[in-house]
């Protein structure tokens, strides 16, 4: 006779999709005791399994990328979400928060990573942005990933390699990722440095030519890592809030590792901001101080050329008597008049920085 095997110990199938249909589903994973169980599951009845092994600390992670909303609601059904959870999964639009939804929490990150294309350019995109959306139930937790700026697959791998983390429960799985993002917040904020530096050095060099637009790009790519980073401030220290029961207790110790990067992340783009602020405001000094250059010489340059306008202007009159119309030599005693005077203002000009 044929052993009949548990829901856990027997692998689970996973249904499949019509070719014409494509799934979301990265991974799905059933962990108990942070130990992750072998074979290929649908979330439907790896969710069925942890619920029977609650007392062992069991768990499902879904991962998915870029969900439809047809896809979204069979799982949110199986899941008990929230309409509004589902609508924020669907579309990445949100702001970083933290919301919750009867026993389950719902946290929204955006992602963010630095795609520098060698020199910076008035329209090179160096940050890229994403969003990542964690919904945590009490067996389960669904990450939503939109955007390629954070890849969950190392981080799921880390993770399972951490058995004493991972069997703290979904909790164990919001606190890697957001440790991840965070992490790359701060690989983007060296990587701007480097070239607010270059900027910095091409602004303030003896042969200035940075342009104004590579200025105002630089300030929009600043301006969205900032709203990426920013409003996760308030999520972290709520997570971190000793009154907080629905995150484990050493949970809460990492998060506070994480708020700690994140900080320092915030401390760095608003030093930034204030620096960009300050070259913005030398160039366009600069540029002022230049066309004040300009305007000076086209001024020099058009008084020298008055005297022999007024010069000859007065000999092209054609009066009868005019001084100097019979002599021999006076046309080029006139003209060596003309270009003494020149050679004097140039000299007077050279003199004072007109010129």
């Amino acid at each position: 006779m044929t052993k009949m095997l548990s829901p856990v110990e027997a692998p689970a199938r996973r249904e499949h999709t019509p070719p014409s249909v494509r799934s979301s589903i990265v991974d799905c994973a059933l962990y108990i005791d942070g130990e992750r169980q072998p074979g290929t599951w649908h979330y439907a009845e790896a969710l069925a399994a942890a619920r029977r092994e609650k007392q062992r600390h069991a768990f499902v992670w879904l991962g998915l990328h870029e969900p439809g909303a047809a896809e979204m609601a069979d799982i949110a059904e199986t899941y008990g979400l929230h309409e509004l959870a589902v609508e924020d999964a669907v579309k990445a639009e949100q702001r970083p928060k933290l919301e919750q939804f009867g026993e389950v929490s719902s946290l929204v990150l955006r992602t963010a990573r630095y795609v520098g294309e060698g020199e910076l350019t008035e329209t090179s995109e160096v940050v890229e942005t994403g969003q990542v959306m964690l919904l945590i139930g009490p067996a389960f937790v669904i990450t939503v990933r939109h955007g390629d700026a954070c890849r969950l697959t190392p981080v799921r791998a880390d993770l399972e390699s951490k058995h004493d983390l991972l069997a703290q429960g979904p909790w164990s799985v919001a606190y890697a990722v957001t440790d991840r993002v965070v992490d790359l917040y701060v690989e983007v904020a060296d990587q701007v440095e480097v070239d607010l530096d270059l900027l910095e050095a091409e602004v303030f060099g003896r042969h200035s030519h940075g342009r104004i637009q590579r200025i105002y790009q630089m300030k929009r790519e600043l301006v969205e890592f900032k709203r990426a980073v920013m409003p996760l401030q308030r999520p972290l220290i709520t997570l971190t809030a000793q009154v907080n029961r629905d995150v484990p207790k050493e949970i809460r110790r990492y998060f506070r590792d994480v708020q700690d990067h994140l900080t320092r992340t915030v401390e760095q783009i608003n030093s930034y901001d204030d620096l960009l602020n300050s070259v913005l405001q030398a160039r366009l000094a600069q540029v002022t101080v230049d066309q004040n250059n300009d305007m000076r010489k086209i001024a020099a340059w058009a008084a020298i050329a008055a005297v022999w306008t007024a010069i000859a202007g007065i000999y092209g009159m054609n009066f009868t008597h005019m001084p100097e119309l019979t002599w021999t030599y006076g046309y080029p005693v006139v003209l060596a008049l003309m270009l003494s005077i020149s050679l004097g203002l140039y000299r007077f000009f050279r003199k004072n920085g007109w010129l």
